[in-house]
């Protein structure tokens, strides 16, 4: 495994597992024996939740559309 593949590696792992860590006290809140909250509230938490990671996947794919278009080539 190359150098840059470890260190990839490495910090998805940590990172993920963090984000994951970070998702799991947020379910924490749904306790309305110690949290008041709306379902309005509910779906902003989950939309943006949900945004951040569409906006994380694109910008794997807009990686991934720029390694394709650097190995165009014309037909013979």
């Amino acid at each position: 495994m190359g150098e840059a593949r470890e260190k990839f590696v490495r910090l998805a792992e940590s990172r993920t597992q963090k984000a994951i860590d970070s998702i799991q006290l947020i379910g924490n809140l749904s306790n309305p024996t110690n949290y008041s909250y709306t379902e309005t509230d509910v779906d902003q938490i989950f939309k943006a939740l949900g945004d951040a990671i569409k906006e994380a996947r694109s910008r794997f794919k807009a990686n991934a559309s720029r390694d394709k278009a650097s190995s165009f080539r014309l037909d013979n």
